[in-house]
């Protein structure tokens, strides 16, 4: 039986305690449930719910009561979802109608799937070409200024790192994704982005005066009514920005997108790409100031391309920094840029032995996966050699799972390689990243990962 989806009223709470109150857990406090509990440690907070219950238990998190599930296997019957019992709209909708709504991930099924392919061709080779270019003249640029602002001693900067790439990102956005250059506009819509990202975890989740969810609606409004303003225009002339491709692209039937389609679906992929990105290459660059001997590793791959000082990465030569590959996958199996996938089952279904019923909303965590001791040993430990195609190969498929799996896996995955490959690479090549002896940062892992004093490094120019 296929049911409705509910809106959160009392009557269905009610409902939906009886309906699981056969399934291990609790629910918190009243109103809230775990969530406070949840967004302060989510590690802590799995790891005690797996403790008492079990990798299937009940929870309850921004006044929603869910079932979550860990584990590889509980991620393949979830993210493959082989009979089309799980909807990807239900399950994030909670958190995102307000501020992303229409966008890809709030997509089911078939209309998903034909959404999915009109998007596709703003992915194909030669737009990625052209995003590759702008993403190495915008990174290498910044690089050199993030040098040239406070060098001291010996030619080094101390650099708040997850603010700098933040904006970085945020500009490379602006750029190869809008077409549009650095100044007001682009401070303007970076400041929509961050109030929207902001917003997505308000515990007010009405659009109050003074809540981040009415700053994060506002910021909404600016952003749709920049598309709609550009969408004609766009449409009318040759630019290779992913906006510009949107606004061209058809769907099956011969069709163009419809202004508002391409409003939400912008909207959607800016968030999906600047933020997750920035979180995992956040990662990675701490990762590796604690790791030197990586950063040799990598720069020696580097070298081995045997390109002249300065140049840009070609895009054919992706494919062949593969230890920066295994290592990038590395920092997103420790901080996975989307720590947990929720979603809606529609039909009754079994797992593990407990039955749930259609109208549950299920959760996984590819960070409780990643991290758990029997698939990944010392979990916490930088091994980028875990992703050798021959571990690789003997793992469960569903035990990495950073990009999600199935039909929704994230349709920007070879873009994120491609921009931190470029990043990485201008990076490295010109500089030697450090941190403060006994320097660790204290992370907040929802709803993406990033370090609460922002990262504080050491670059110094190698050439």
């Amino acid at each position: 039986m296929t049911v409705p989806m509910s809106t959160g009223s009392a009557d269905h709470n009610g409902q939906q305690r009886d309906a699981l109150a056969h399934i291990p857990g609790e629910d918190g406090w009243p109103i809230v449930g775990n969530t406070f509990s949840a967004l302060r440690d989510p590690v802590r907070h799995a790891e005690e719910m797996y403790q008492k219950y079990g990798p299937v238990y009940r929870d309850s998190l921004f006044g929603v009561r869910s079932v979550a599930m860990l584990g590889p296997e509980a991620n393949e019957l979830v993210l493959f979802d082989r009979d089309k019992n799980f909807s990807s709209s239900h399950g994030w909708g909670f958190l995102l109608d307000r501020l992303f709504p229409r966008g890809l991930m709030l997509m089911d099924f078939e209309e998903h799937r034909l959404h999915r392919r009109a998007l596709g061709v703003a992915f194909k080779p030669a737009a990625m070409k052209a995003y590759l270019h702008a993403l190495n003249n915008g990174i290498s640029r910044r690089i050199a200024e993030w040098h040239l602002a406070g060098s001291g001693q010996g030619g080094c900067t101390d650099l708040r790192f997850y603010p700098a790439i933040k904006q970085l990102t945020l500009d490379l956005a602006a750029s190869s994704f809008l077409g549009i250059e650095l100044g007001p506009q682009a401070n303007e819509l970076n400041r929509a982005f961050i109030h929207m990202v902001a917003a997505i975890t308000g515990v007010v989740r009405t659009p109050f005066p003074g809540t981040q969810m009415r700053k994060g609606v506002k910021g909404r409004e600016s952003i749709v009514a920049f598309f709609r303003r550009e969408i004609q225009m766009r449409r009318a002339g040759q630019e290779t920005d992913l906006f510009s491709e949107l606004c061209r692209a058809t769907k099956e039937d011969g069709s163009l997108l419809t202004d508002q389609e391409i409003a939400d679906h912008m909207s959607f992929l800016m968030m999906a790409a600047h933020d997750t990105l920035t979180s995992s290459v956040t990662s990675l660059v701490y990762l590796l100031g604690k790791h030197p001997d990586w950063q040799d590793k990598l720069r020696a791959e580097m070298h081995g391309l045997a390109l002249p000082p300065g140049a840009p990465l070609p895009y054919e030569r992706l494919g062949d920094l593969a230890l920066l590959e295994m290592a990038f996958k590395e920092a997103m199996r420790i901080n996975p840029p989307v720590p947990g996938i929720p979603r809606a089952a529609l039909r009754d279904f079994r797992f593990q032995g407990h039955h749930i019923p259609a109208g549950t909303r299920v959760a996984v965590s590819p960070l409780f996966t990643h991290r758990m001791p029997e698939i990944w040993p010392e979990p916490l430990k930088f091994d980028p050699t875990r992703f050798a195609d021959e571990v690789v190969r003997a793992r469960h498929k569903y035990a990495w799972v950073p990009f999600g799996g199935g039909a929704h896996m994230c349709l920007g995955l070879h873009f994120a390689y491609m921009q931190a490959k470029s990043f990485f690479y201008h990076l490295l090549t010109t500089t030697a990243v450090s941190l403060a002896p006994q320097y660790t940062p204290q992370w907040q892992m929802w709803p993406i990962p990033k370090p609460r004093d922002g990262l504080q490094i050491r670059i110094q120019r190698i050439r």
